[in-house]
């Protein structure tokens, strides 16, 4: 099976290969410090049975560490942790109930791949023949059934990563927990082990937290996402509501490209709208989340923006340079106040001189949505 095709699709194998029934895991005000590091502050999420949820954020934010604190390798220093309805606090990470994959593998290099799945399961004595069983039915679970005598080193880097899930899932786990799964990957293999991974989650119905600083992989692989910053949650929500409708500065800036513009927020007759401190006028169909009248930061994703020819109404700009970047082509534009910001529109779309220097006018799509928060620089 070669890894740069994408994936046939997986056909569920005899037996129970996963956890038999989704687990709820709780994490109820958790916090942890490395002396006088706060790395979690006082986390609190439900994540549902079955739920495939990506921690992202930068690093040092605290996602790793939350993820070792559910897997138990380390300990909390506040908080509580449930999986069900079961305090887990207490209990070695061998029987919790997690399963991890680590970023690097972790397998066990003079083992084979059959050999590595089958670890957890000898190590906790059971029968060759049920160990024999699950092997096979790993294999086939991960589409690898002819690898079985290969030792890592014999593997690319998507084989041995299936390998490292099979492993994770021969043991049954409750919950599955994956740390940069595809950070060792080139990126032409990611999107088709986002898709097996993701298939394979579905096909077991099993709880999953992954780790991601990624946001591609955070918001396309994830049913719902929490950004993480400086220990803390700022936002846990859908990947739209994440991408569309930022609770706060950070998530707007560091999910997906913004442009922010500060000017003034006024309340009119006619509706609401932000005045630019370059100067023009922006209507906008509803202000959140901040909604009241005075100097805020209007925060516009490059899509949102439409060119149009010099003359038009909008907000006057020059362009300064076109990126082709496959079917969209990427404008950087200054405007009048020295701000520099982005455009996205398609071929189709231009209908325009793409010379730099060339003047031209913004104006929000029909479909724009836009944010609204407090100014934090005069």
């Amino acid at each position: 099976m070669g890894d740069a095709s994408v994936p046939r699709a997986i056909t569920a194998p005899a037996g129970p290969v996963g956890a038999a029934v989704a687990v709820e895991v709780s994490i109820e005000r958790i916090s942890h410090r490395y002396e006088r590091v706060l790395a979690v502050d006082d986390v609190s999420l439900q994540i549902g049975g079955g739920e495939l949820i990506a921690l992202l954020g930068p690093s040092g934010c605290g996602k790793t560490t939350l993820l070792r604190i559910v897997a138990g390798l380390v300990s909390h220093s506040e908080g509580r942790l449930r999986f069900a309805n079961r305090i887990v606090d207490a209990l070695p990470p061998s029987d919790r109930g997690a399963g991890i994959v680590f970023q690097n593998y972790a397998l066990f290099p003079h083992m084979t791949a059959a050999e590595n799945i089958g670890y957890g399961l000898r190590a906790r004595g059971a029968a060759t023949s049920e160990i024999r069983a699950t092997v096979e039915r790993m294999l086939k679970l991960v589409q690898m059934e002819g690898f079985s005598e290969r030792l890592p080193r014999e593997l690319s880097g998507g084989q041995q990563q299936r390998i490292a899930l099979a492993r994770t899932l021969a043991v049954n786990p409750k919950v599955l927990l994956l740390d940069e799964p595809f950070g060792a990957l080139d990126k032409n293999l990611r999107l088709d082990m986002q898709i097996e991974i993701k298939r394979i989650q579905r096909e077991l119905g099993i709880t999953t937290i992954m780790v991601t600083h990624d946001q591609e992989e955070a918001l396309g692989m994830a049913e719902r996402v929490a950004v993480m910053n400086y220990g803390r949650i700022e936002q846990f929500g859908t990947p739209e509501a994440v991408y569309h409708t930022p609770e706060t500065m950070f998530v707007a800036g560091f999910v997906g490209s913004a442009n922010m513009l500060n000017g003034t927020l006024r309340t009119m007759p006619n509706g609401t709208c932000v005045e630019l401190d370059a100067g023009p006028l922006v209507p906008i169909t509803t202000a959140r989340p901040h909604a009241q009248d005075g100097p805020v930061t209007l925060v516009i994703r490059p899509e949102h923006l439409r060119i149009e020819h010099s003359g038009a109404k909008g907000i006057p700009a020059i362009l300064q340079m076109a990126i082709p970047h496959g079917p969209l082509t990427i404008f950087d534009l200054s405007l009048p106040s020295g701000d520099r910001v982005k455009a996205v529109a398609t071929g189709a779309d231009l209908g325009m001189s793409a010379a730099p220097g060339t003047p031209v006018h913004l104006a929000l799509t029909r479909d724009a949505r836009v944010s609204v928060f407090p100014r934090l620089s005069p």
